[in-house]
């Protein structure tokens, strides 16, 4: 990999990286924010879920058609400084609507990163090299959990929710201006200008089985993933008494651990062992995501905190290792015109239908499950989305059906 391919996937790496340290580190806090603020379990569920999750998504489609026709870099750039200085003023918040508000922009600014910076990768690596490379720059999930968990964990337990907050917008700035002076975008201006309408894609891409496939995996299993994902710290404060600083390290070695390897795991071995076969990929993601309804629901029957922590560290080598090839394939499979609004499609649907109704549900969930089970019954919430993992594999495994027919039509 020559030396510039390489200095791309590393700045857009620690950009990803810092796209998603908002939603970790708010989860972590959730429980400071509710005291402070005076806030139910279903306001939390608003903040985490469908606030954040509606503007992400209805904004990601017109960045991803500015991605598909303007300079990709400055895109990210200008999405990467706006989102951090939302998150600074997270810190500032006196009340829910003001957060509310706040969280609005961030998602605003968080919407155009990653179908910008697939799209910019797929301009620079081949087919069967793409799993690998899109796995690379998919590392900034698990650095973000080194960051928004490790590192915003200890800020809170220190300082409090509201610096932390402050501190992290403030470091974000930082990778935002290194992409703006670093990033370069190949295309040139007569290929800028040839664009297909937004409804010839939307055309081209509900024509192709294994996108709506795809579409329909990512959407279920952010419904039952963000739903748990982001109530993970209340439920380890709840059940087992852990403190912030105590989460932040055990989640940076369950998530940014396991999750880099997952995910560089997944990548290269796509990359390497079933080069330019998405159909293989997807069966064998379909098999590893199926087993997690099993992994997972251990997680929350587990009385013990260490058993519960060590199940999540399998659970997260596991779903990880789905990233990369899954990304790289929609990438792989539609025109070149359309790849930024492709996985924008996809994000609109998996924050709308998963993220932003999911964190809602398992609040709602753990209110009313409540009267039954008291200070348990966030547990007893997230042990019933468990099996939403068993429809999700279902559509990765008919995705890798349909491969070889839409294959032939692109």
């Amino acid at each position: 990999m020559s030396r510039g391919r390489t200095r791309l996937l590393l700045v857009l790496m620690t950009v990803v990286a810092f796209s998603n340290v908002d939603g970790l580190a708010t989860g972590l806090v959730l429980q400071d924010i509710k005291i402070d603020l005076g806030l139910r379990d279903w306001q939390l569920g608003l903040l985490t879920g469908i606030a954040f999750a509606l503007f992400y998504a209805l904004v990601g489609i017109p960045l991803a058609r500015w991605a598909d026709r303007g300079n990709r870099a400055r895109i990210i750039s200008l999405c990467a400084i706006t989102w951090s200085v939302m998150v600074a003023l997270c810190g500032f918040a006196a009340n829910f609507m003001q957060l509310l508000l706040i969280r609005v922009g961030v998602a605003v600014g968080e919407s155009g990163c990653i179908p910008t910076a697939n799209s910019l990768i797929a301009e620079h690596f081949d087919r069967s090299e793409r799993p690998r490379a899109t796995a690379i720059s998919m590392l900034g999930g698990p650095l973000s959990v080194l960051i928004g968990y490790f590192i915003a964990g200890w800020l809170a337990e220190f300082y409090g929710w509201r610096r932390m907050f402050q501190i992290l917008g403030a470091a974000g700035l930082i990778p935002a201006l290194v992409a703006s002076v670093t990033l370069r975008d190949p295309r040139g201006p007569m290929q800028a200008t040839i664009q297909p309408t937004l409804r010839e894609v939307m055309a081209q891409l509900c024509r192709q089985s294994v996108f709506r496939h795809l579409l329909l995996y990512y959407s279920v299993t952010a419904f039952f993933a963000a739903g748990v994902l982001q109530w993970q710290p209340a439920f380890f404060v709840r059940s087992f008494s852990l403190t912030t600083g105590q989460l932040g390290t055990y989640f940076a070695l369950i998530y940014g651990a396991g999750g880099a390897i997952g995910t560089y795991l997944g990548g290269a071995v796509a990359s390497r062992g079933a080069a330019g076969d998405e159909s293989l990929q997807f069966r064998v993601a379909a098999v590893l995501v199926a087993s997690l309804s099993v992994v997972f629901a251990v997680v929350y029957l587990a009385s013990n905190e260490l058993v519960s922590l060590g199940l999540m560290a399998v659970g997260t080598v596991a779903i990880t290792l789905t990233t990369g090839p899954i990304f790289a394939a929609i990438q792989s499979l539609v025109p070149e015109q359309m790849r930024a609004v492709s996985i924008a499609v996809v994000l609109l649907c998996a924050n709308l239908v998963g993220g932003g109704l999911g964190p809602l549900l398992a609040g709602a969930l753990s209110d009313a499950l409540h009267p039954m089970f008291g200070n348990e019954s966030l547990r007893y919430a997230l042990l019933a989305l468990c099996p939403g993992y068993l429809w999700s594999a279902w559509h990765l495994w008919k995705a890798g059906q349909a491969i070889a027919a839409d294959e032939a039509s692109v």
